[in-house]
């Protein structure tokens, strides 16, 4: 039995960016199998795969040829004009209305133009297609090269393009001349420059193997971590874990070899995370950490090359990038002891020429804010001492004019705390300089000492505070100043330390800094941040509509409280009490609400106690408020469980009042005093939440 035709493309070009592969491969594999399903061109399978000079697919059980289709247009009804027969005619090719089908509708008999159009072999549809998306790929940057007018990531070098074992016919236009489509590929560029042919997939990838390539980058990557355990393993140490660095790296290797290499032992005087960053950011070198988690003076460089066991080609491969690293380091060292020559207090004037913001003026001006703010946090942070506030948010952005800072900009705040203990600050400030940036994102450790709490959430506040007042707050997806995070920041501050802070009181204060005091724009802002709540919370499982209910009650800024009273509630829900008193208050309200409108006025008021006839209305009505009085003392004593507890009293008397009590009573004044009754469970459960905005069973809609 012959095998199903399979599709094998490689497109060849000098190195792509390691940042972009990912991404272009798997835009590349969607758009082409869009364009073939269009085409009734459909795989069982597809793969695809991407080196640093290289996008491959690989597509299996593509049909020899598209199917053969029938094309039908209906044309006049039978007995219609002559000159409405000719045009039908001479539109669908035909000479005569035999050619045509005659059939019955039930509008009556109708021409209809019937056309098989045959399936084009697949080959001609795929060289076709395969040029179209190419010329329609976008990347985030491309380049023209020569006098081409195609544009590509880098020079493209070769198109492979081979379907049953044959190369397409075709040609990618690239302007100034045209790329054929061939079945010839390259190996690595040093180890395996020879062409070789290729008829099908298993030929691609051992000839890739013979010529020094790993296609698959999830075998580089398994490779490349495979290899750097096992050094690592041999030395007694251990790979520091560094996600974007192994990917990043399995992008620019094709035949990766790991090689270890020794740091000099005078510049493991310099801090880890300057040793680790130099190595990282400038050499894509993976650290390698002690036993006891101090980083050790070797490292890991994925090479590129063949580089046998104890010969002289990896001895001369370690000892190149030996010496690569010691030349940064070198410059590492000479910032670290020219850093350390001058304070930070003494740097603190270079900060008013350091712009902030082009509408929010310089940085000097937001350090002399965000101290003010500081101060004014530090009152409601337990522990917070004023003058090491004070001295953090003074010195949290000095580091910013040092030269290591100038060439690692990732070390913010990591330096000001070095510099700052060797200045002879207290370790509370210099901890509260280095984490005020900090959270940066959710899996990021939240600051937990006082000091700190309060320089980062004042740090973050001013930020959000000076955005709003010039209009620059988040609109869409758009998010160029990452107000989204800065506000994420803030809630994890909050909830993590249980801080109990009144937001709209501080962020009057920030506002007072820009000189703003417009209320509705902490309204807004308070409004955002609800909004990142529901967000925040909503991985862990809390129900944003419970969120809402609770914002709707208004003046409700602790975030503390605020959770507390969600939790609460939400748990009250989950009980059959909850639940039920949820379903009651639906029915209660969809009452009061059909008959407000057929009355032209609401129910809210005074209940005439002595026109309660039935046992069961002097019973809830006892009920509803003996619940009141004792949910608003729990309430008053942040007592939320004791609230909903007050609440899931009302159960078995609602329950009761609806199965005994006719609202829509003959009589008028008995009506009106049973729908303020009715109006009044509204009332009530409004002093936990806007039961309006919870989601769930709907109650009954009719009135009874």
């Amino acid at each position: 039995m012959r095998p199903v035709p399979n599709l094998l493309i490689e497109l060849l070009s000098e190195e792509i960016p390691a940042r972009m592969q990912r991404r272009a491969v798997e835009d590349l594999q969607a758009g082409l199998l869009r364009r073939l399903e269009a085409a009734d061109l459909t795989p069982t399978a597809a793969s695809a795969y991407v080196t640093p000079r290289r996008l491959a697919l690989h597509l299996e059980g593509l049909p020899a040829r598209q199917p053969d289709v029938s094309e039908e247009r209906k044309g006049p009804k039978l007995g219609a004009p002559a000159q409405a027969l000719e045009g039908f005619l001479k539109a669908n090719g035909l000479t005569s209305l035999e050619q045509a089908e005659l059939r019955e509708t039930p509008k009556g008999s109708f021409y209809f133009a019937v056309r098989q159009i045959a399936g084009r072999p697949t080959p001609e549809v795929v060289a076709e297609t395969l040029e179209a998306a190419l010329l329609g790929f976008v990347w985030p940057k491309s380049m023209r090269w020569g006098r081409h007018r195609f544009r590509w990531v880098r020079p493209l070098r070769g198109v492979l393009a081979v379907f049953d074992g044959r190369p397409l016919t075709g040609a990618l236009d690239l302007g100034a001349e045209k790329l054929v489509f061939g079945n010839t590929t390259l190996g690595h560029r040093f180890l395996g420059p020879k062409p070789f042919r290729v008829t099908t997939f298993a030929d691609y990838t051992a000839g890739l193997l013979r010529g020094k390539v790993l296609l698959d980058q999830d075998e580089r990557r398994r490779s490349i971590v495979e290899q750097c355990s096992a050094l690592a393993h041999g030395a007694g140490l251990a790979v520091k874990p560094d996600p974007g660095l192994l990917e990043e790296v399995t992008g620019l290797v094709e035949w990766p070899v790991v090689l270890m290499g020794k740091i000099d032992e005078r510049f493991m005087a310099l801090p880890p995370e300057v040793l680790s960053t130099s190595m990282r950011s400038h050499q894509k070198y993976f650290s390698l950490i002690q036993p006891d988690g101090a980083l050790a003076a070797r490292f890991l460089v994925v090479s590129n090359m063949l580089a046998p066991e104890a010969s002289q080609q990896r001895a001369n491969i370690v000892a190149g990038n030996e010496r690569v690293l010691r030349a940064r380091l070198s410059d590492a060292e000479f910032f670290w002891e020219q850093d350390r020559s001058t304070s930070l207090e003494s740097r603190l004037g270079k900060l008013k020429d350091m712009v902030f913001h082009a509408k929010l003026g310089s940085l000097e001006a937001k350090v002399d804010r965000v101290e003010a703010l500081a101060l004014a946090i530090a009152a409601r942070v337990p522990g917070a001492e004023r003058d090491h506030v004070r001295s953090a948010a003074r010195l949290a952005k000095a580091d910013l004019t040092t030269g290591m800072v100038g060439e690692f900009p990732e070390l913010q705040g990591v330096m000001g705390r070095y510099y700052a203990l060797h200045d002879g600050e207290a370790p509370a400030v210099a901890a509260a300089v280095a984490e005020h940036y900090a959270p940066l994102g959710p899996t990021e450790p939240c600051p937990s000492a006082p000091v700190s709490i309060a320089v980062a959430l004042a740090d973050k506040l001013d930020t959000l505070a000076g955005f709003w007042s010039i209009g620059e707050n988040p609109t869409g997806s758009k998010d160029p100043f990452a107000l989204r995070r800065a506000a994420l920041g803030v809630i994890r501050l909050i909830l993590e330390n249980r801080l109990r802070l009144p937001l709209l009181e501080v962020f009057g204060a920030a506002f007072a800094g820009y000189g703003a005091k417009d209320a509705a724009l902490a309204d807004d802002l308070l409004g955002f941040l609800a909004e990142r709540l529901k967000v925040s919370l909503r991985d862990r499982g809390v129900r944003h509509d419970l969120i809402s209910a609770v914002f709707a009650l208004g003046g409700e800024d602790d975030l503390v409280r605020l959770l507390a009273r969600v939790e609460a509630l939400d748990a009250f829900l989950a009980s059959d009490d909850g639940a039920n008193l949820l379903v009651a208050y639906r029915r209660a309200a969809n009452i009061v609400r059909i008959e407000s409108k057929r009355d032209g006025h609401g129910f809210a008021g005074d209940i005439s106690v002595g026109a309660l006839e039935q046992p069961e209305e002097v019973q809830f009505f006892t009920a509803l408020e003996q619940a009141a009085a004792a949910a608003a003392a729990a309430l008053d004593g942040e007592e939320f469980g004791a609230a909903m507890a007050a609440l899931a009293q009302l159960r078995q008397p609602v329950d009761a009042f609806f199965d005994a009590v006719t609202v829509n009573a003959e009589v008028a004044a008995l009506r009106e005093n049973r729908l303020k009754l009715l109006a009044r469970i509204g009332a009530t459960l409004s002093q936990v939440a806007d039961f309006d905005l919870i989601e769930g069973q709907q109650g009954e809609s009719s009135s009874n």
